[in-house]
């Protein structure tokens, strides 16, 4: 009867070790889990507002072209290719704007000024107000910078 009562207790122990083992395993692996997904996402974050910024970055130089060839009299060929230019980074903005407000909504407030101050550019009444918008477009692109920092 001895033989048996230790025969059951190591087999209990055994399974009862083998149970332990198995769930601090699955444990470890969750958090490993969680951990690359976090990582991910924070990669995926980074990326939309880097490519936001960078599309941001290019509209202004276009509207700031498009709209000084305007207010300086440029030949309407030259205009119109400008202006074709930033029609198309304008297109460029809205993919990543859209990833960051989904993806860092903590951040939708300050890209949604960010990109606002640059499509302001368009229809400057003189230089000094082009010059102007463009560094309203600067220091709002770089406090979306900024916020971005601290959210991720």
């Amino acid at each position: 009867m001895e033989a048996v009562l230790t025969s059951v207790i190591a087999v209990v122990g055994t399974l009862l070790g083998a149970l332990v083992a198995g769930l601090l395993q699955y444990r470890l692996t969750r958090r490993e889990r969680v951990a690359v997904q976090a990582a991910d996402l924070r990669r995926e974050r980074l990326a939309a507002v880097t490519a936001l910024v960078s599309a941001l970055a290019e509209h202004r130089r276009a509207m700031w072209v498009r709209e000084d060839l305007r207010l300086n009299g440029a030949d309407a060929a030259v205009y119109e290719q400008a202006r074709a230019a930033s029609h198309a980074t304008r297109a460029a903005i809205t993919a990543p704007l859209t990833a960051v407000q989904i993806l860092v909504p903590a951040l939708a407030g300050q890209a949604a000024m960010a990109a606002g101050a640059a499509f302001s550019l368009r229809h400057a009444a003189d230089a000094d107000a082009l010059n102007a918008g463009r560094d309203a477009a600067i220091a709002a692109a770089d406090q979306l910078v900024l916020a971005a920092a601290g959210a991720l």
